[in-house]
């Protein structure tokens, strides 16, 4: 693609980003739709700066990752409902000369898990209290299910269980319930320490959905226990694909071609093994 001055520039801000899959994805939907764009990761530890540069230079749209996704909010004009009940942002329009904060990281699990089976009344244990739990904690809720937090430190999953109006166990206790649905939001058995598995293998039983938001590598040991035990798995290119899907049309109001950016993704992560 030639870049000219009617270029639309896009971006990536956090701190580190050097290992995001983002600038990738979003060129590709950029190429697929054949949408003047083009997207570049910045590396900042500063959020005002950043918000700031965006509107000066006239940056179309951001991405929002670690460790900018609450502070970034103070810098912006207006947050959508959902971003300000989870209380982050991770995607950025700049529209009208004003700054728009949205969250798409739960409807990309949401999207992910869908794509296998409904989550409308399913009982849904999700590991670890963290942001991304915390997104993907209202997105099902809001969609119907019967969430359970659960976190290595026990305090963390009952504050998140509290402001979702959702249960909260210890990681102990997981074994001695059902699920339909099991999520692991924590980096245990991200590259390297892939050996790692943030669960007991006892609460992985047969027919259960379970998805591991980690997609470096993109079969986690937890994923390969699962499979072994029965269960349906899903892993993290899915909710990687689509969060930013849905950031691609908030920014240009085209349809993201999810295949194709789910399959660009596929070839790199496939490579690394190589």
């Amino acid at each position: 693609m030639q870049i000219t001055a009617k270029t639309s520039v896009y971006c990536l801000i956090g701190h580190p980003v050097g290992h995001s899959l983002s600038p990738l994805v979003h060129n590709q939907a950029f190429k697929a739709t054949g949408h003047q764009g083009v997207y570049v990761a910045f590396d900042t530890a500063d959020h005002a700066g950043s918000a700031a540069a965006i509107r000066a230079l006239g940056i179309k749209g951001a991405s929002v990752t670690i460790p900018h996704k609450v502070n970034i909010m103070a810098h912006l004009d207006e947050i959508d409902g959902h971003a300000r009940q989870i209380g982050a942002v991770n995607t950025i329009l700049h529209s009208g000369g004003k700054l728009h904060g949205y969250n798409t990281d739960g409807y990309g699990g949401q999207k992910a898990i869908e794509e296998k089976t409904s989550i409308a009344g399913k009982k849904v244990l999700i590991i670890g209290a963290g942001g991304a739990a915390r997104a993907l904690g209202f997105s099902f809720k809001n969609r119907g299910a019967d969430v359970c937090i659960a976190n290595r430190t026990y305090e963390k999953a009952r504050f998140l269980a509290q402001d979702l109006g959702a249960v909260s166990v210890s990681l102990d206790e997981i074994s001695d319930r059902n699920f339909d649905i099991l999520v692991n939001t924590t980096p245990v058995g991200m590259h390297p320490a892939t050996d790692a598995v943030p669960v007991p293998e006892s609460v992985l039983t047969p027919g259960m959905y379970v998805m591991d938001i980690i997609y470096n590598p993109v079969r986690t040991k937890l994923l390969q226990k699962a499979e072994a035990a029965g269960c349906h798995v899903i892993d993290g290119v899915g909710m990687f694909v689509f969060q930013g899907a849905a950031q691609f049309s908030l920014w240009t109001g085209i349809e993201a071609p999810v295949a194709q950016m789910r399959r660009v993704v596929y070839e790199y992560l496939n490579n690394l093994d190589k």
